[in-house]
């Protein structure tokens, strides 16, 4: 039977609070979640906390978190932190 993932976009405005909200989402979530970050060209020391939550929730829960549209900015600062390897990556 396939799973199918709840999408969460990220607002580009709130990256912080939109991470928190998903990280509660998560514990509804049956197995997977894709968090779209398509619109978001920057993370700050506030959204990488609440991105460090998500994972550790994400880990709790069993569910399998993508991160969709990563830019490459916030992928470096995510490499920096070591929270790449916590999640999955897609275009």
């Amino acid at each position: 039977m396939a799973t199918v993932a709840e999408l969460i976009a990220i607002d580009p405005q709130n990256v912080t609070r939109s991470l928190l909200q998903a990280a509660e989402k998560l514990s509804s979530t049956p197995a997977a979640a894709t968090v779209d970050f398509t619109s978001v060209p920057k993370i700050d020391a506030g959204g990488v906390h609440a991105l460090e939550q998500v994972a550790r929730i994400a880990n709790e829960q069993s569910v399998r978190v993508v991160l969709r549209g990563v830019s490459v900015d916030v992928y470096k600062v995510l490499k920096l932190v070591k929270l790449t390897q916590r999640f999955s990556f897609e275009n």
